[in-house]
C-alpha cells in the first residue's frame, strides 16, 4: 500500500504522545513493506524533506501570517500541507490516506474528495472528553471539526475500548466504523541510561523515589500524587517524589506542593531527555500514572518497558493496559487515599515489585510490539482499499480538471 499520512506532530516536534505513535508506526509500516509518505508540521532548521526508517518525511511550515488564536494557525498549517500533497498524491498514485485528529481534518478532507481516496483517521482524544464537556465556543468548534472528520473517513482508529467508546457515545458512529489498534512501545528505547546523571542529583542514598513523567497539565493528575505525598511520607518518611515535565499547570502544582509543606519533598525536575527519563525509571521503587483521563496511557507502557514497577489510576485506557496485582497496580482515579495505599504497598513490598516489573515487561513484549500493530493497521488499510474498489466512488476520476490545473501551476511555481 501507498499511504498519505498527516499528522501534526513528529520529531522532534513533539506536544503530547502522539509524535512518538506517529514516530513509531510509520517506521513499524515501513519495516512491513507499506509505502508511507508523512506530512507534518515543519520549523526553521529541520529538513522540509528526508527519509527516516524508509519513511518519507515531508515538513511544511504553516502561513507566517497572524493567527488570532491556535484553531486559525491550525487552518494555515493545513493549507500548507495541502499545498505539499496535492503534487505528492498526483504523482505517486497514491491508495489512501491516514489523518491523525482534528488538527490535520481541513486537509484530509480537501484531498480526500479532490482526489477521490479514501480516508482513515485515527482518534487519539476528544476535546469532550479532555474538557469534561464542552463549555464554550472553541471547544464546540474543535469538538464539531473531530466529529467531520470521523464522518469524512471510511474507517476511524481508536487506541482503546475506553476510546472506541468515548468516540462512538460523542460522535454517534455506527458500531461497525470504529475499530481498535493499541499504541505500541518500543523496549529498546529504554535501555540507554544517562551516564552522566547521578542517582544523589535527585534523591538521597537512602531514599526510595516515586516517579511520575509527563505533561504537567490537569488531566494528567499530578495534583492527587501530591495530595497523597503527606500520607505516604507519614508511613515511608525517606521517600522522594520526582516529577518530570512541563506545562501551563507547573505554577499551581509548586504551590500546591508549598501548601502542603511537602516541598522539600518532592523535585520538580522539568524536561529530561530520554536518557535521563530510563535512568530515572530503573531508580524509581514506583512509576505513578495518576491521570483523570486518559485515552490510552502510552507512559504506562513505557514505564513497564524500562522494568520500573508502576501504578496508574483505574480510568481509560489505562485499566485496559494493567492487570491489578499481576503486572501493575491501579487505584481509584482522584483518590489521594487510594493512590498512597498503593505506593506505600510497593514501596514496602520489594517481593512484589520485581514480580510486577518482571510480568510488566514480558506483557509489553507480547501484546504491545509495533510488528503486531503495523499488521493490524494494514488489515485495515487493506479492508478499507478493497471496500472503496468495490464502490461506485471508485469508478469516479480521482480528479477533475481543476486539480490537474492546480498541479500544473504548483510545479510551475
Amino acid at each position: 500500500m501507498r499511504v498519505l499520512m498527516l499528522s501534526w506532530e513528529y520529531p522532534p516536534r513533539a506536544v503530547g504522545g502522539l509524535a512518538q505513535h506517529v514516530y513509531d508506526l510509520t517506521g513499524a509500516l515501513a519495516a512491513a513493506g507499506e509505502e508511507v509518505h508523512l506530512i507534518t508540521c515543519g520549523a526553521p532548521g529541520l529538513e522540509e524533506y528526508e527519509e527516516v526508517n524508509g519513511v518519507h518525511v515531508h515538513r511544511v511550515v504553516p502561513y507566517q501570517i497572524s493567527a488570532p488564536g491556535f484553531v486559525t494557525w491550525v487552518a494555515q498549517l493545513n493549507v500548507a500541507m495541502l499545498e505539499r500533497a496535492i503534487p505528492i498524491v498526483n504523482e505517486l498514485n497514491v491508495h489512501l490516506l491516514h489523518a491523525h485528529d482534528w488538527l490535520v481534518a481541513y486537509a484530509a478532507r480537501a484531498l480526500k474528495h479532490a482526489c477521490r481516496l479514501p480516508l482513515v483517521a485515527t482518534i487519539h482524544a476528544t476535546e469532550y472528553g479532555r474538557n469534561y464537556g464542552l463549555h464554550n465556543d472553541t471547544q464546540r468548534h474543535i469538538s464539531d471539526i473531530e466529529w467531520w472528520l470521523t464522518f469524512e473517513a471510511w474507517r476511524v482508529i481508536c487506541c482503546s475500548h475506553y476510546m472506541r467508546n468515548e468516540v462512538r457515545h460523542v460522535f454517534q458512529l455506527p458500531d461497525d466504523k470504529v475499530g481498535v489498534i493499541p499504541n505500541g512501545v518500543n523496549p529498546s528505547a529504554f535501555a540507554a541510561r544517562n551516564p552522566q546523571a547521578a542517582r544523589d542529583h535527585y534523591a538521597a542514598p537512602d531514599e526510595q523515589i516515586v516517579f511520575y513523567v509527563g505533561r504537567l497539565v490537569r488531566e494528567k493528575g499530578v495534583q492527587v500524587l501530591l495530595d497523597a505525598v503527606p500520607e505516604v511520607l507519614s508511613r515511608h518518611p525517606r521517600t522522594k517524589f520526582v516529577i518530570a515535565g512541563k506545562g501551563p499547570y507547573a505554577a499551581q502544582l509548586h504551590q500546591q506542593a508549598v501548601d502542603l509543606g511537602i516541598a522539600s519533598r518532592v523535585y520538580f525536575t522539568g524536561y529530561v531527555d530520554d536518557k535521563t527519563r530510563n535512568s530515572l525509571y530503573g531508580w524509581a521503587a514506583a512509576a505513578v500514572f495518576p491521570s483523570l483521563y486518559e485515552p490510552f496511557g502510552i507512559v504506562a507502557l513505557e514505564g513497564m518497558a524500562a522494568r520500573a514497577p508502576v501504578i496508574v489510576a483505574d480510568t481509560g485506557g489505562l485499566s485496559e493496559i494493567v492487570e491489578h496485582g499481576v503486572d501493575g497496580l491501579k487505584f481509584y482515579p482522584g483518590n489521594s487515599h487510594s493512590l498512597a495505599d498503593m505506593i506505600c504497598w510497593l514501596l514496602q513490598d520489594g517481593q512484589l515489585a520485581e514480580k510486577l516489573r518482571q510480568r510488566a515487561f514480558r506483557k509489553v513484549q507480547e501484546q504491545f510490539n509495533w510488528r503486531d500493530i503495523a499488521r493490524q493497521t494494514g488489515r485495515v488499510y487493506r479492508g478499507v482499499w478493497q471496500a472503496y474498489r468495490g464502490a461506485t466512488w471508485y469508478d469516479t476520476p480521482r480528479a477533475g480538471r481543476l486539480f490537474n490545473r492546480v498541479t500544473r501551476m504548483l510545479a510551475r511555481a
